[in-house]
């Protein structure tokens, strides 16, 4: 089958939240600033400005290492509202260039430039205007990727950030593979990279020439997908309309709890959170799902699935106190607890979704 050349960029914000802060404080210029929690109960680092990024930090760090990392640094608390305002205008931004964007979150996105409404033939110089345009109306910087695929788009984009632009051509697509690990292919973390490189798969072209036996014991499904992106290949569109397919959210404790009755108080709490998100996307679920993380750091879910979809706070909560029963948390001291909804379809996508159901209203978008 043949597939038509398109022309797409990835663009990605530069340290987002972190540049927000920097951009509307002069104090916080030039220096070493995070964006996170407390580390007195627990916080962790959720964006890191480039001058932090000197001295190892990164997102998803606690931040009591950051600290040690760099007893200067300036721990900013997140403002999400203000970012999502920021992110709002950069969409807007992307969307004067092409109906064709696709978010994946807050601070980055796919758009599929082949067809555009500047008239510009060369998705180099709609990815450039885009930049500019980010830094003369936000004050802020992206770095951005364009290639013939989502796959190769998005690893340009950070290639060289920030404030980056890499490009590349259908004619240099394959000197672009050679240089890449194996950790560049989609799907590959710590954990598969490791049984890829212990089956001698150490360069992302490797995949190519791996037995596929031997592949699809290391790795599992994933092998056909991974020597179809190991080829440069991507067929995947650029959806606008991207579908859920998971929301879920989750606390950690400042200190571990052992009391039953405050541990079904939070999930109470994180379930009506699912619900209202559920709720403002017109979404029902049919899988409800909790995670428990433990104070040695073990960590277990359980799931509950019904062939009836439902976004009924009731039900929800219900199914995800009986899922808690099910761990060893009223034992056991638990350090995080989360709750989660899959299987997500639409209100209007399956007849057995009684459009009457009640929902919780209001919400804010938490992950998927």
């Amino acid at each position: 089958m043949n597939h038509p050349l398109r022309r797409i960029i990835h663009l990605d914000m530069d340290a987002f939240y972190a540049s927000v802060e920097q951009r509307d404080d002069p104090a916080l210029r030039g220096r070493p600033v995070v964006v996170g929690g407390s580390p007195r109960s627990r916080g962790v680092v959720a964006a890191a400005s480039y001058e932090a990024r000197v001295f190892g930090i990164h997102s998803a760090m606690p931040m009591a290492r950051a600290l040690r990392l760099c007893p200067d640094l300036l721990v900013v608390r997140p403002d999400f509202p203000r970012y999502r305002q920021a992110s709002q205008r950069v969409m807007a931004i992307l969307r004067s260039a092409t109906p064709l964007v696709e978010p994946l979150s807050l601070d980055e996105a796919y758009l599929d430039v082949t067809e555009n409404l500047w008239g510009e033939p060369l998705a180099t110089t709609v990815a450039r205007g885009l930049k500019q345009r980010i830094r003369e109306e936000l004050s802020l910087t992206a770095s951005a990727g364009v290639a013939p695929n989502k796959f190769l788009a998005k690893i340009a984009s950070g290639w060289r950030k920030p404030d980056g632009l890499t490009v590349i051509a259908p004619a240099r697509v394959e000197a672009f593979l050679q240089q890449l690990p194996v950790d560049a292919l989609w799907g590959v973390g710590p954990v598969t990279s490791r049984k890829l490189r212990a089956i001698g798969v150490e360069k992302l072209v490797d995949v190519r020439s791996a037995d596929p036996a031997v592949l699809g014991t290391a790795v599992g499904s994933l092998a056909a997908r991974l020597q179809q992106l190991a080829r440069g290949e991507d067929h995947r569109p650029v959806r606008p309309d991207r579908p859920w397919k998971s929301i879920s959210t989750e606390t950690t404790f400042a200190t571990d709890v052992a009391d039953p009755a405050v541990q079904a108080g939070v999930v109470r709490e994180l379930a009506a959170r699912v619900v209202a998100s559920l709720a403002k996307r017109r979404l029902h679920a049919r899988t409800v799902t909790i995670k428990v993380r433990y104070g040695d750091f073990t960590t277990v879910t359980r799931s509950h699935t019904d062939a009836m979809p439902t976004a009924d706070a009731g039900a929800i909560t219900a199914r995800a106190l009986a899922l808690l029963a099910r761990t060893e948390a009223a034992s056991r001291p638990v350090r995080l607890l989360g709750v989660g909804s899959h299987g997500l379809v639409g209100v209007d996508e399956d007849s057995a979704c009684a459009p009457g159901l009640p929902f919780a209203g209001g919400g804010d978008p938490l992950s998927d």
